[in-house]
């Protein structure tokens, strides 16, 4: 019997059909090594020794291996064709070395396929290969990199600015850019510009009429922003009318366009975020399923060369659907910008091109259809015929030659791939001047001017960050490889520094302080250029042109020393330094930066970033006497085609009146969201405005309602206890028995009954957390039971004392064993490395 290790449990059954009954196939399901999360598994002192452990999640999967591999006659690690893989392959063949499972005797041998399809394995089978540890030394050197970037910098981080979460080597610089754009979004200008067009008509019997630009005038072309204003803009109007006008010249032109290659990871995800709304990682998922089943190549791909048995097989597909006007003379050839050919692989593309997407959609879920039909179209378009059009252009002179005027039409003449496919944008642009059709024009003919057409314009400003955008930036800049651009925009939306707002990011406040700080502490390790070349240097170890440990050291020597000094920044120094770099988005409003960082409140005080253990928030420096907070939020200004935020609301305190003891109530703005105070001091009393109550809507009457909270409702006519309504930092809620049930978005704190209060408490749970939601199954090192709890700040796992919080973007339902043990282990990973107390997920009990 041979032994064939593959990743993914989806493939075994496929794999071993077509190998047949001497096979056994057996799934790794992904890593089943890693660093384990805590100091010393990689040593600098000791030229970079690391050390690996079993995952948790992974002990079933290497006993399954360990015991069957005693039985096989050979060994075949046929894991993905990629650095991860070639990894995942040598940790198999570590681990059983380790377990003494591995006999001398045994045949070892490596494959590789691009494709799960019968023919693609059968090859890979007759032609293994030894692990290629140039590829593997790579995969350690970046597991190397980001184990001692997450440990190092993310520490500091937690000491300066209590409240950030970590910084990571390459999804920080990721970060930066979101950053980056955002302050040029503040920074923007916005620059009017006008232009002129004449709309005229031809002197026959049809009068047809067509539109031309104004491009010069008084001999001068015009630039962009020549027409400064309105004034202007009627000058020439004026100047333009009541003149004959003739065509100088027209030009006719054939302008052809190619197709684009096919897809590669990068593309792939940007095609997807254009056209289907798919996030990278999304749609990483969905074409792991589609590879997973035979449908298409492998997705994680610098390459855009097709094999040539494919090549074949989509001409004839092309010839045999369009026709042969839709087909070249000769196959299209396109090179892979993929710096290095020991990892270029084949593009995506379908398995079969005559499975057509409407076959497929009756086999598969609608993402997977979606996602096959946008890789079969831009697969068969790639080989298409060229598109041809018809351009013709029309100089129009003034009878003085006071003004010319030029008009554009372009008419499709061919097709070609686009009769399949037209790839989509990022961001459209008003500056195209190519329209449809012109009517018939000669030169020397004259044209009569039917109207002049001003227009007024605004500069805008660049647009946030799509996932598709981004990925194309990162890939230009060389910041991250295709395995890695979905995990690295999950990260950032999982730790809060961006979010997602009519499909574009936005850096949250938290993200925007982390930026700042590392850019300046940190800046050579976020510079586009140091990543870019850093990854360069990864790709030539993969090729066996450098060794892998002088990389980690010549990026050691200068970051560790980064790392001590910035340890010894006094807090004030850090505070200075950012405000001053954030000062647009700590301070914003008119006049300078002085007058802007007054406290609106006590007027004395100067406003300052401040951290705490929930993040950062602007306060006032006279505090404790004066409590003046604003959350770090900034005025949507300048649009980009974000959906607005909520209603505006006070965030500076706003005096309601008094109480009946002559106390000032003032509505204010924390960090935490609004609240209502009452009298000042070091302690004055405060109540949290409700989730859904409008701070607009609060009037000197509610705001001493809330004031009045917790109020009794009456007792609970089965313990005799007393219920009671109040507000805390989590909500609205009902007390009774020491016991707090949250109300309901419909119901209103302020006017809630005992009746109502009754009915919540007997249909809330009997203690939150009590009954799980789910079992998952048992931990695979302790058998202790991991399952799913809600809690009273959301849903989380819980094995033993260990908890982790579920992110937003999980379905709790869906969520699977190993996801569950990946959550706790990085939960122990952040306990770890933030000192005090420490929990082991792997050994499921707690340490000290």
């Amino acid at each position: 019997m041979n032994l064939v290790i593959v990743e993914s449990p989806a493939k075994c059954r496929t794999i071993n059909k077509y190998l047949g009954k001497d096979y056994e196939v057996l799934a790794s399901f992904g890593h089943i090594r890693d660093l384990p999360p805590k100091d010393g598994s990689v040593r600098p002192d000791e030229d970079f020794s690391m050390d690996y452990e079993i995952q948790p999640g992974s002990a079933k999967a290497v006993k399954a291996i360990v015991d069957a591999v005693k039985q096989a006659d050979a060994l075949i690690l046929a894991t993905d064709p990629d650095r991860e893989g070639e990894a995942i392959s040598w940790h198999v063949l570590e681990a059983l070395r380790q377990k003494k499972a591995l006999r001398k005797d045994l045949p070892v041998r490596r494959v590789v396929f691009n494709s799960i399809t019968k023919d693609a394995i059968l090859e890979a089978m007759a032609h293994p290969r030894d692990i290629d540890m140039h590829l593997v030394n790579a995969q350690q050197a970046r597991r190397a990199l980001d184990y001692l970037v997450g440990f190092s910098l993310s520490p500091v981080l937690w000491r300066k600015l209590p409240g950030s979460k970590s910084a990571g080597r390459v999804q920080s610089v990721a970060l930066r850019l979101i950053c980056d754009r955002e302050d040029e979004i503040e920074r923007f200008v916005s620059q009017e510009y006008w232009d002129v067009r004449g709309a005229f008509l031809k002197q026959d019997q049809t009068r047809s009429r067509f539109l031309a630009r104004l491009t010069h005038v008084e001999g001068k072309k015009l630039d962009k922003f020549d027409i400064p204003n309105q004034a202007e803009a009627d000058r020439i109007v004026a100047g333009l009318k009541g003149k004959s006008y003739r065509v100088r010249s027209v030009e006719r032109k054939q302008v052809r366009r190619n197709p684009n290659p096919p897809f590669t990871t990068s593309t792939l995800q940007q095609e997807a975020s254009r056209k289907l709304g798919f996030g990278a990682k999304r749609t990483m998922q969905v074409a792991q399923r589609l590879y997973e089943s035979g449908r298409i190549t492998y997705m994680r791909t610098d390459g855009v060369e097709i094999a040539p048995e494919a090549l074949k097989a989509i001409r004839e597909q092309i010839q045999g659907q369009f026709g042969t006007q839709y087909l070249p003379e000769a196959a299209r050839v396109y090179k892979s910008k993929a710096a290095n050919a020991q990892e270029a692989h084949e593009a995506i593309r379908p398995t079969e091109l005559t499975l057509l997407p409407e076959a497929v959609s009756r086999e598969v879920d609608s993402d997977e259809a979606r996602l096959y039909e946008l890789i079969w179209k831009r697969t068969m378009a790639s080989q298409m015929a060229t598109a041809v059009f018809d351009q013709v252009v029309a100089e129009i002179d003034a009878e003085d030659r006071s003004a010319t005027l030029r008009a554009v039409g372009t008419t499709m003449k061919f097709d070609g791939f686009l009769k399949l496919y037209i790839e989509g944008k990022d961001d459209s642009s008003d500056e195209d001047e190519e329209g449809g059709a012109l009517p018939p024009l000669n030169e020397g003919e004259t044209v009569d001017l039917a109207e002049v057409i001003p227009a007024q314009h605004f500069t805008e400003p660049p647009p946030r960050y799509t996932e598709a955008s981004l990925v194309k930036r990162m890939e230009e800049l060389g910041i991250g490889r295709p395995s890695t651009y979905a995990s690295i925009i999950s990260i950032l939306q999982d730790r809060e520094y961006v979010k997602l707002d009519g499909k574009r990011f936005i850096p949250e406040p938290r993200g925007r302080v982390v930026t700042a700080f590392l850019t300046h502490f940190f800046r050579r390790y976020v510079e586009y250029d140091f990543t870019a070349n850093l990854e360069d240097e990864l790709d030539r170890v993969s090729d066996g042109q450098v060794d892998w440990k002088q990389v980690l050291r010549s990026f050691w020597e200068h970051f560790a020393a980064n790392v001590e000094k910035a340890k010894g920044l006094e807090i004030t120094h850090v505070i200075s330094e950012l405000n001053e770099a954030l000062a647009t988005l700590l301070f914003p409003g008119e006049g300078d930066l002085e007058e802007r960082r007054k406290c609106p409140s006590c007027g004395t005080g100067q406003l300052s970033l401040k951290v705490g253990k929930y993040g950062a928030f602007v306060g006032c420096s006279n505090y404790p006497d004066c409590r003046f907070t604003r959350e770090l939020t900034k005025d949507k200004a300048q649009g980009d085609g974000s959906s607005e935020g909520e209603a505006s609301a006070p965030v500076e305190p706003k005096l309601l009146g008094e109480d009946e003891q002559g106390q000032a109530v003032s509505l204010r703005k924390g960090p935490y969201g609004f609240y209502v105070q009452l009298g000042e001091g070091k302690k004055p009393k405060r109540v949290s405005v409700p989730k859904g109550m409008d701070p607009e809507s609060i009037d000197l009457a509610r705001a001493r309602a809330l004031l009045a909270l917790p109020r009794n409702l009456g007792k609970h006519p089965e313990t005799s206890k007393v219920v009671k309504a109040g507000s805390g930092l989590y909500g609205p809620y009902v007390l009774h028995a020491g016991k707090y049930t949250t109300l309901r978005p419909e119901d209103d704190v302020l006017t809630i009954d005992l009746d109502r209060a009754v009915k919540l408490i007997a249909e809330a749970p009997k203690k939150r957390g009590a009954e799980p939601i789910k079992v998952l199954g048992n931990h695979p090192e302790d058998e202790k039971e991991i399952a799913v709890f809600e809690g009273r700040y959301g849903p989380y796992v819980k094995h033993g004392k260990v908890n982790a919080t579920i992110p937003k973007d999980r379905n709790p339902e869906e969520l699977t064993l190993d996801e569950a043990i990946a959550l706790l282990q990085e939960a122990a990973e952040r306990k770890s490395s933030g000192g005090g107390r420490r929990r082991s997920v792997t050994k499921g009990k707690s340490k000290s």
